[in-house]
């Protein structure tokens, strides 16, 4: 794979949801903190009981967040399409991963924000490291809604609709 630049990377947040309520001049000082990646589909971005020393932004193609089961299985609990953020649980409650990250398209393009230059990025630019963290928030409530959607789904097809049981 050949390095990709701060410019092109620049030009990969412009699409991201996270660049969305940010300056041109502050997407280019993130884009001086992030690194590319780029994974064919079934190749594992980040492994499940590793600490999240990164963070994760989908810039093209899809990422899925899969878990065992308990019979051993994966199972995929969400996919994470263009413009959203995956490795956030582990990365702010530093807990080991519970889940594997995968890439599910073929020219899954991601950019990589570690630990340490997002603690640099706090401190020097606190405004950009605010949006991240508003970009963790939505990211952490799309899976939430997800997961409370299909437990609802699984719930009524489990006991009948109308019974109240398993519900919010």
């Amino acid at each position: 794979m050949a390095a990709v630049g701060p410019a092109k990377i620049g030009e990969f947040l412009q699409q991201h949801h996270l660049a969305q309520s940010l300056t041109l001049e502050e997407v280019q000082v993130l884009a001086e903190y992030v690194t590319h990646a780029a994974f064919r589909n079934g190749q594992i971005i980040a492994e499940w009981g590793t600490l999240g020393e990164a963070l994760f932004f989908c810039v093209q193609g899809e990422m899925a967040i899969v878990h065992h089961s308990a019979d051993g299985n994966e199972v995929e609990v969400v996919r994470v399409r263009q413009g959203q953020m995956a490795g956030e649980m582990s990365f702010f409650d530093r807990e080991p991963r519970s889940a594997r990250i995968v890439a599910r398209s073929e020219d899954t393009q991601v950019l990589v924000l570690t630990r340490a230059r997002y603690q640099r990025l706090k401190v020097e630019r606190p405004y950009i490291t605010v949006n991240i963290l508003e970009q963790a928030i939505i990211s952490l409530d799309h899976l939430f809604r997800h997961l409370s959607q299909d437990y609802s789904d699984f719930s009524s097809y489990l006991y009948g609709k109308g019974s109240g049981k398993g519900r919010y």
